[in-house]
């Protein structure tokens, strides 16, 4: 063998080391960047009050269920990540915006874990209810079952300080709810009606959710609220622990042996992003005025 064709067996034999090194050390970047070989669980926050809104810079905190569900469903179509943890430090908010949340969750055909930190109530839980598993931290705050409809009468105080303040309406029930005035009987009813026809609609979706009859869930709920030690006792929860035992279930069920890549997935944040937010408050502002005339009541409806 001559001394050129060593150097060309010895050259090629280098090109390969190098190649195949090269190789594996971009298949262990893209691994640790997306889920490690093992494969990746993917943190969703929900916190903050679920409604349909944005997320205010002036101090309110919204969790909007349609950026929500589409965190979910890239989560679903990333082959990299093997199973979600939704982790929810919220009071609860609009039944819809939470109801759109929970299907989310429901329908998902990943694992799908829930860690509760501080608080997971009302429609916070509503969320949380249909996961394969909820992990709450033993002093966190879960429950509230239960439906709110806030009214403010704020006649009398009208009346000392000299505000007549009236409406012209069409329709005998267009200005229920309205503060310068109190509810008659006959409205109140009304609205107790809708509030129980809401309540049982939300046990119902819990007891099927968490697999209990009606019967129990309605004796727990009550709008009552309970520690996590509590909520293990009753079965709204299945386990105490922090985030870290949250994340080795999550990782488990997805059928990751060993270690396992974090994925937090959060709302990109652009630059319209936050005009459309300044744009909105200013909007706001300087609608209030007319708001505030043409609203038919101050009436505040909540899952809390």
């Amino acid at each position: 063998m001559g001394k050129n064709t060593k150097l060309i067996l010895i050259a090629g034999l280098i090109g390969f080391v190098v190649i195949s090194v090269s190789i594996l050390m971009f298949l262990t970047f893209i691994g640790n960047s997306r889920g490690g070989m093992g494969g990746a669980v993917a943190v969703i926050p929900i916190e903050g009050t679920i409604a349909y809104g944005q997320s205010d810079i002036f101090g309110g905190a919204y969790v909007n269920p349609d950026v929500t569900k589409d965190l979910i469903k890239q989560a679903e179509e990333d082959s990299s990540v093997k199973s979600i943890l939704l982790e929810i430090n919220s009071p609860g908010g609009a039944p819809v915006a939470s109801e759109e949340i929970m299907q989310a969750v429901k329908n998902c055909n990943k694992p799908v874990v829930v860690w509760i930190s501080d608080i997971g109530a009302s429609g916070a839980y509503l969320v949380a209810s249909p996961a394969d598993k909820i992990v709450a931290s033993p002093s966190s705050w879960v429950g509230s079952i239960g439906v709110l409809l806030d009214i403010t009468d704020l006649s009398e105080l009208y009346q000392k300080i000299g505000i007549n303040k009236y409406a012209i309406k069409g329709g005998e029930y267009k200005d229920m709810g309205a503060d310068y005035r109190n509810l008659t009987p006959t409205e109140k009813k009304m609205l107790q009606d809708i509030v129980n026809e809401h309540y049982e609609y939300f046990i119902s979706l819990v007891a099927e959710n968490r697999k209990l009859s009606k019967d129990y869930v309605r004796s727990i709920a009550e709008g009552k609220i309970y520690t996590g030690r509590q909520a293990k006792d009753i079965k709204l929860i299945d386990e105490l622990g922090g985030k870290q035992q949250a994340l080795d279930i999550a990782a488990k069920m997805g059928g990751i042996n060993g270690s396992y890549d974090v994925y937090t997935m959060t709302p990109p944040e652009t630059f319209q992003d936050i005009l459309s937010t300044i744009s909105s408050q200013i909007a706001y502002s300087l609608g209030r005025g007319i708001g505030s005339f043409m609203q038919k009541g101050t009436i505040e409806y909540v899952f809390r």
